[in-house]
């Protein structure tokens, strides 16, 4: 039996299992172009674009103080960069360290757990479940990053950054946006208003 994987092999309108489709945003079941995707819709049209995302989300914030139809706007960053922040050298004593931090925290949780049912010396078992938690999670810690060898030796932490944030609007409602925005006097860097 072969299964077909053609581009067009997707969910359809009367095929079995058709009417099976899981819950979409707020529990709705969602078909494919019925408008609740975020690539489908009504056409939108930007009424500002900001530097920086306090910017588009103060003007958001103004026309919802307005009585601006809100639900109809949407805040979209563009010129998305991934930017990996090094945090510091990670050794095998300093990984050792943060898997014995980690496996400390299992080992507390699992400690209460055993000494809520324990009739004896509940703060024992807490002790001894913390305790075997910091050295296993020690010692899965540096096994880990020793076995990697030496292929990622730093810590990071990663973030996406826009370069720019655009306010956008449905089209039937961007004249009502503009005359609300006309109002509103920006500080600081000078918005480009579409």
């Amino acid at each position: 039996m072969t299964s077909s994987t053609a581009p067009g092999a997707g969910w359809r309108p009367g095929m079995p299992g058709g009417d099976l489709l899981p819950s979409g945003p707020a529990g709705r079941p969602t078909t494919p172009g019925d408008g609740q995707s975020p690539g489908t819709g009504p056409p939108t049209v930007t009424i500002g674009s900001y530097p920086d995302y306090p910017s588009a989300q103060r003007v958001v914030d103004y026309l919802a103080d307005n009585r601006f139809p809100v639900e109809h706007s949407a805040i979209v960053g563009t010129n998305l960069t991934l930017v990996e922040t090094v945090l510091g050298r990670m050794t095998t004593a300093r990984a050792a360290l943060i898997g014995a931090g980690t496996g400390a925290w299992f080992g507390l949780f699992i400690g209460l757990l055993f000494g809520i049912f324990t009739v004896g010396n509940w703060l024992g078992v807490i002790v001894v479940g913390l305790v075997v938690g910091a050295i296993w999670g020690a010692v899965f810690g540096a096994v880990a990053h020793a076995m990697t060898g030496g292929q990622r030796d730093f810590t990071s932490a990663s973030s996406l950054r826009a370069g720019q944030y655009a306010v956008i609007v449905d089209a039937s409602l961007a004249d009502q946006a503009r005359q609300l925005l006309g109002r509103l006097h920006m500080t600081g860097p000078n918005p480009t208003v579409g």
